[in-house]
């Protein structure tokens, strides 16, 4: 989770990605920022967990694949740098260099909310992702209760936000054939 302040002046992409190979911290950039990472929550972790198990089982035997946290995302522009909880792509994955830690073509991004990252989840981490082509569904999930926030991509470009709440609700990502049950999503999570 991304601290809702930067922790020094503003530095180039390249300066940016030179630095975070070699250091001991995840943080994202943004515009010239850089943001450290705050420990995550047990519910945030847990939700993550499920979310990845039921992601792997689905897409199983198909083109798709998913990544954990540790794999950066860029937006086009090289505007942002960030660390989804989960990321999906669908084909074959397109890395920006030899390093492989880089993702340019995600199909689904899922950010697990927390007080200090909503706003930006919402605001200009949100208006950096939808930039990006390849991406059809972006998640937001709440830790404080069973809801998620669906954001997908029409085919005219636009972008259409449902809302699911309670746990008998189901978000369905039609892009990649895939069905996230919400009793499944916060199962063992104490609300």
């Amino acid at each position: 989770m991304a601290l809702p302040h930067a922790y020094r002046g503003k530095i180039a992409p390249e300066e940016y990605l030179r630095e975070e190979r070699s250091s001991p911290v995840k943080r994202e950039y943004l515009r010239g920022e850089v943001f450290a990472f705050a420990e995550a929550s047990p519910a945030h972790n847990q939700i993550v967990f499920n979310l990845a198990g039921i992601l792997h089982e689905q897409l199983r035997h198909t083109s798709c694949r998913g990544y954990a946290s540790d794999l950066k995302v860029q937006t086009p522009g090289q505007e942002m740098f960030a660390y989804p909880d989960l990321t999906v792509v669908c084909g074959e994955p397109r890395l920006r260099d030899e390093q492989e830690d880089v993702l340019l073509n995600p199909t689904v991004i899922v950010e697990v909310l927390s007080e200090s990252t909503e706003a930006r989840d919402r605001g200009e981490k949100f208006l950096q992702y939808i930039q990006i082509p390849s991406l059809h569904h972006y998640l937001l999930v709440s830790q404080s209760e069973p809801r998620v926030e669906h954001y997908e991509r029409q085919s005219d470009g636009r972008w259409l936000l449902s809302v699911v709440q309670g746990v008998d609700g189901a978000v369905h990502l039609a892009s990649i054939g895939c069905t996230l049950r919400l009793a499944e999503v916060y199962e063992g999570v104490l609300l």
